[in-house]
This record gives C-alpha cells, structure tokens and sequence, in this order.
C-alpha cells in the first residue's frame, strides 16, 4: 500500500494561525483503509492548559477544551485530501482539567457517506489517560468552485 498524500491537510495545519497560537501540536496524522477498501482520516494533538486557558472556577474553559478536539477533528476529516469543513459538533465535557494539564486528543473518521462524514474525537489528560470530554463532529465536504 502508498503512503496517503498528506500534503493538502498539512499545508492546512501550517496556516492554522489559531491553533498555533494556543501552542497545539500535532503528534500524528494518517489515513487507514478499511476492510472495505474506504480511506478514513485519523490524528492526535497535544495542548498543555496555561494560565490564559483557566477560568473562573480554576478549570479548563471548555471552549478551549472544544478548540483542541475541533482542531483534531479538522485534521482527522481533511487527511484524506477531500477539502471539509465542520457542519455541526457536539462534546460532553466528563472531567475537569486544571493549569498546567498537558490534554491528547485523538480523533478518528468513523464514516463517509457522499459530502458528509462523522468524526470522533476523545480527549485525554496525558498524565493518567483520564477521559476529559468526548466530541462528535459531522463534516461537509466543499465543492471545488466551478
């Protein structure tokens, strides 16, 4: 089997001005083929919380802990070359993080039907694999302009 090309979602990842400036890191970006022969995007992240990132309960906001698994979740469905953009998403947030929490979030495409995709996407307190929040993203892929 051929490595995938990569090359559209890292040139996307590289002008990600947002996700640069919250300091997240990509850790590992793939593309798996099923059974069935479907290619399905997969990646991990990794974002440690400052102090900027904490409220007022002195916990992790969640729209930071949602900003890193959209940002897996982005790279997870545009890995396979297909230009997609997010059409809806959801997250339960399960546990709290705190300051200097380093969080993984690893997402994987589970379906493509047509223009559209589910992605899952979980993430973990690196120190103890603690669940911190599972989200759910639906993707639209973007028809090329004519």
């Amino acid at each position: 089997m051929t490595a995938p090309d990569l090359t559209h979602v890292r040139r996307m990842w590289e002008q990600d001005r947002a996700s640069a400036a919250l300091g997240i890191e990509l850790l590992d970006l793939d593309v798996e083929t099923t059974d069935s022969g479907r290619h399905l995007g997969r990646a991990r992240t990794r974002m440690t919380v400052t102090d900027t990132m904490v409220n007022g309960h002195a916990i992790a906001h969640g729209g930071y802990v949602f900003t890193l698994a959209d940002s897996t979740f982005a790279l997870a469905c545009n890995a396979t070359g297909r230009t997609t953009v997010a059409a809806s998403c959801d997250i339960t947030y399960l546990l709290p993080s705190h300051l200097g929490d380093v969080l993984v979030a690893t997402a994987r495409e589970r379906v493509t039907y047509g223009r559209s995709g589910i992605t899952d996407v979980t993430v973990c307190r690196a120190t103890d694999d603690a669940v911190v929040a599972e989200f759910r993203g639906h993707s639209r892929t973007v028809r090329p302009p004519s």
